[in-house]
């Protein structure tokens, strides 16, 4: 009785403290459009002027979103960080901008997906590689996609649309519309032809050469 009652009581204490358009938070947001949310409890939400969110769109429990390094940071660009309409993000995942990330409509997610404009370096030796940082890339990922769970998408990423890219595999590149994508570094093995359907990417190849 008193575990159903605290299961209750915390699903309704989860959703009523959710961040929508009608919310004080909500309203931070650069936009944030009807019908969408942040599940709460979030691990990082800062810097919401810099970030757009579209319609009917929702984030799982346990993310992080941000624009820039740290709260009240200036960002150069406006937005920083764009989500679409009807997307749905993966518990637990996290999307850090610094410069221009660009999620489609439609975009889905599995849990644990992590997506950043900006990486480390390493090349000075003298200095830890947390104070050393590599130039923002933007990110483009296009509508209709699938990152499955534990994807990782790093500066310069271009995901096109309909892309379905497979658990744990690590973007760092461009992967063409309509294709499906595993591994790190993440490689084309199926990719659609209008005129004979899904078709993997070595007989793709070579039907267009």
């Amino acid at each position: 009785m008193v575990a159903e009652v605290v299961r209750d009581r915390f699903e309704e204490w989860q959703f009523s403290a959710a961040i929508t358009a009608d919310t004080r938070r909500g309203r931070m947001f650069k936009s944030f459009g009807p019908g969408s949310l942040i599940a709460f409890p979030w691990v990082t939400v800062y810097n919401e002027h810099y970030i757009e969110i579209g319609r009917d769109t929702m984030l799982g429990p346990y993310i992080a979103l941000s624009a820039g390094m740290m709260p009240g940071q200036e960002c150069l660009t406006s937005p920083v960080v764009r989500i679409g309409d009807r997307c749905l993000i993966g518990r637990g995942s996290g999307i850090v901008g610094h410069l221009a990330i660009d999620i489609g409509n439609d975009v889905w997610t599995g849990h644990h997906v992590y997506i950043t404009d900006q990486n480390h370096g390493y090349e000075d030796i003298s200095r830890p590689i947390s104070q050393q940082t590599q130039p923002e890339r933007p990110v483009v990922i296009g509508d209709g996609s699938w990152l499955g769970a534990g994807t990782v998408v790093l500066p310069g990423a271009r995901i096109g649309k309909h892309v379905a890219v497979g658990a744990n595999s690590v973007v760092t590149g461009e992967l063409p519309d309509y294709c499906v994508a595993v591994g790190a570094p993440a490689r084309v093995i199926k990719q659609h032809d209008p005129a004979s359907g899904w078709r993997p990417a070595e007989e793709f190849g070579r039907q267009r050469n």
